[in-house]
C-alpha cells in the first residue's frame, strides 16, 4: 500500500537546547576506527589516520573528529581511575590529543554507561565522576557513551535519562568542552530526551555492512511500539531509516539523530548503495563518522565521502532534516522480500529544498512528486507559496561541480608528496571548508556547493526521475524567481 507521512516538525525548544553547550551546531564530522578495526586499535592508526584525513584533503571537508572506540584501558587504578594501554598507547591519552591538536583535529574518546564496555573492558557506570575528570585532562574533545552491561538501569525514559544524566552532569563540571555522544541504540524514547544533555543519540543497533538485507539481530522494525526494547544489531541502511523516520524532527542544532558511524568503503554494498547510504545519512542530519580504512581507501570511497555538495545539505546551517513524505510499499521485491520506494524533502538555507528519490525496490523505477507534494510541510494541498515558483533543479551527485571524477580522486591518493596533492585539489577546484566555511559557500553562492543543473520543474509541475535499483536521485531545487501559472502541470522532464 502507497502510504502519505505528514510528520509534525514541531517540539519544545527548550528541551532540544538544553544541552546548550555550543557545539555540534552542524552534525558532527570524523573518523571513527570501530566498523574496520573494532578492537585492534592503537596510537599507531589514529595518527597514520589523521594523516591521511589531511593528505585526502577531508579534514579540509569538515571531517575533524579523530574518535578512538572501545578497548583502550587496561582497567581502574586503586585511586579508581582507568588507566590507558601504554603498549597499545605509548604516549598516553594526553599525547595522542596534543598530536592530534597539532594537526587541527579534535579527539574523541569512547566508555559505556555501564558495568563494562561492549568489548568488556571497565565501563563507567558509578565512577561517572573520575572518568570525566580523566577525559578532560587527557585534553578529549568527544565522548561516545555507549549502553552495554548497563546493570539493569533501563526500561523506563526517566531510569535511562538519569544514568546518561550522570556523565553529562560529571563532565560540565569539568569545565572543558566535550561534545556528548549517547550511544543507547534508541531504547527507552532517547529521542525524546537525549536532546536535554547530548550533543546526538543513536536511534538503533548498530549498523552493518548491508544496503536492505534484513537480519533477525536487528530487532524491532517498528520504532512505535511500545514493547520495542531490544533494538539489536546488524541493522542496514533501510532498516535505520525507517527506525528514523517517524521522529526524524527531533534532531535539532546541537542534538541530532545518530543513525550510526558510515558503511561507505567496507565493501558490502554497490556504489549506488553507498552514495544513497552517505546522502540520506546527510540529509537526514545524522553524524557523518568515516568507519574506512583510509589506508586501503580507493577512488570511488573517496569521491563519495568527498562530495561537498552532498556534505553541504549535512552541514547546512539551518539544520533542519529531511522528512519523508510518501513511501510505497506496492513495488518489486527481493530475495529477502523487501522492497519499497521513498520520497523525502526538507527546506535547506536561502530557501532551497533537498529531495531524495530512495529506490530500495529490486529494480529500476520511474520515481516523481508534485511541488505541492515536496513543500507540504510549507502548507497542505498545494497552498503553500513555493508550489506556484518554478524551480531550479540540482543534481547532487551530477558529473559537474559535485562529485569528484574518479580520475582525479586516485590522483588524490596516488600522490607522492604535499605539493602533488594540492596541485590535485587545485585543479579539480576542490572544495576547502577551513578556507570558506559550507555557511559562508552557501551564502555567496559557490557552485562547487549546489551541484549540476539538470533542468526546471514549473509552478504547479512535478519532479520526476529514473532511479537506479539500490540508489537514490539527490536534487537541490533553487527558486527560479517565477509564479508561472501558465506553465501548470509540466514536469522536470518537459525541460530535459
Amino acid at each position: 500500500m502507497k502510504t502519505r507521512l505528514l510528520v509534525a516538525v514541531a517540539m519544545p525548544a527548550a528541551l532540544v537546547r538544553a544541552v546548550n553547550n555550543g557545539l555540534a551546531r552542524t552534525p558532527q564530522m570524523g573518523w571513527n576506527n570501530w566498523n574496520t578495526f573494532a578492537c585492534d586499535v592503537s596510537e599507531k592508526l589514529l595518527l597514520e589516520t589523521s594523516k591521511l584525513l589531511v593528505d585526502y584533503g577531508l579534514k579540509d571537508l569538515g571531517y575533524q573528529y579523530v574518535v578512538l572506540d572501545d578497548c583502550w584501558s587496561v582497567g581502574r587504578g586503586e585511586d579508581g581511575y582507568l588507566i590507558p594501554d601504554t603498549t597499545k598507547f605509548p604516549h598516553g591519552m594526553d599525547g595522542v590529543a596534543d598530536e592530534l591538536h597539532k594537526q587541527g583535529f579534535l579527539f574523541g574518546m569512547y566508555s559505556s554507561a555501564g558495568e563494562m564496555t561492549c568489548a568488556r573492558y571497565t565501563g563507567s557506570l558509578d565512577y561517572e565522576t573520575q572518568d570525566a575528570e580523566s577525559f578532560a585532562s587527557w585534553g578529549v574533545d568527544y565522548l561516545k557513551y555507549d549502553n552495554c552491561y548497563h546493570m539493569g538501569r533501563m526500561g523506563t525514559p526517566l531510569i535511562s535519562f538519569n544514568r546518561y544524566n550522570e556523565m553529562a552532569k560529571a563532565i560540565k563540571k569539568t569545565g572543558r568542552s566535550i561534545l556528548y555522544s549517547l550511544c543507547s541504540w534508541g531504547e527507552d524514547y532517547v529521542h525524546t530526551w537525549g536532546g536535554s544533555i547530548a550533543n546526538s543519540w543513536r536511534i538503533s543497533g548498530d549498523i552493518y555492512d548491508s544496503f536492505s538485507r534484513p537480519d533477525d539481530l536487528c530487532a524491532c522494525n517498528d520504532p512505535a511500539n511500545p514493547a520495542c526494547v531490544a533494538p539489536g544489531t546488524h541493522c542496514s541502511v533501510l532498516a535505520i531509516i525507517n527506525k528514523v523516520a517517524p521522529y526524524i524532527d527531533r534532531g535539532l542544532p546541537g542534538a541530532w539523530n545518530d543513525l550510526d558511524m558510515l558503511e561507505v568503503g567496507l565493501g558490502g554494498m554497490t556504489e549506488e548503495e553507498y552514495k544513497a547510504h552517505f546522502a540520506m545519512w546527510a540529509a537526514l542530519k545524522s553524524p557523518l563518522l568515516l568507519g574506512n580504512d583510509l589506508r586501503v581507501m580507493d577512488a570511488t570511497t573517496l569521491s563519495i565521502v568527498n562530495n561537498p555538495a552532498i556534505i553541504a545539505i549535512s552541514q547546512d546551517p539551518k539544520g533542519r532534516a529531511a522528512m519523508r513524505i510518501s513511501r510505497n510499499l506496492t513495488v518489486p521485491k527481493d530475495e529477502f522480500g523487501v522492497g519499497e520506494t521513498q520520497v523525502w524533502s526538507g527546506s535547506l538555507t536561502n530557501g532551497d529544498q533537498v529531495v531524495i528519490f530512495f529506490n530500495a525496490a529490486d529494480e529500476d523505477l520511474d520515481m516523481s512528486a508534485s511541488l505541492a507534494e515536496l513543500f507540504v510541510m510549507h502548507g497542505p494541498g498545494g497552498s503553500a507559496d513555493e508550489v506556484k515558483q518554478d524551480w531550479t533543479v540540482r543534481d547532487l551527485w551530477g558529473s559537474e561541480g559535485a562529485r569528484m571524477s574518479k580520475a582525479d580522486a586516485q590522483a588524490v591518493l596516488d600522490a607522492k608528496s604535499d605539493a602533488e596533492r594540492s596541485s590535485v585539489l587545485k585543479r579539480a577546484n576542490w572544495y576547502n571548508a577551513t578556507e570558506k566555511p559550507y555557511a559562508k559557500g552557501l551564502e555567496d553562492g559557490d557552485e562547487r556547493l549546489f551541484g549540476e543543473r539538470v533542468g526546471t520543474v514549473k509552478a504547479g509541475g512535478r519532479l520526476e526521475a529514473r532511479v537506479a535499483r539500490h540508489a537514490a536521485k539527490v536534487f537541490r531545487l533553487q527558486s527560479a524567481g517565477g509564479k508561472a501559472g501558465a506553465s501548470k502541470g509540466s514536469s522536470l522532464r518537459d525541460e530535459l
